[in-house]
């Protein structure tokens, strides 16, 4: 597995995961959008870490050079 998120890609990845599992977390009236805002939180704080998005490997994006 070869990185493909640059430093900024990863840092906004972060930022979002920070805010979407924090306290300051906006909730809905759909239970179905809460649990979908917790799973993207988690997969954007493990992509931020790991520096590799599934998604930009299917489409043979990599924006690790900016």
């Amino acid at each position: 597995m070869r990185q493909n998120l640059g430093k900024t890609d990863r840092i906004l990845r972060f930022a979002l995961a920070f805010w979407w599992l924090g306290p300051l977390a906006p909730e809905y009236g759909t239970e179905l959008v809460n649990w979908a805002m917790f799973i993207v939180g988690w997969i954007a704080l493990v992509e931020s870490f790991i520096g590799w998005c599934w998604v930009h490997n299917a489409l043979g994006i990599s924006n690790k050079d900016q």
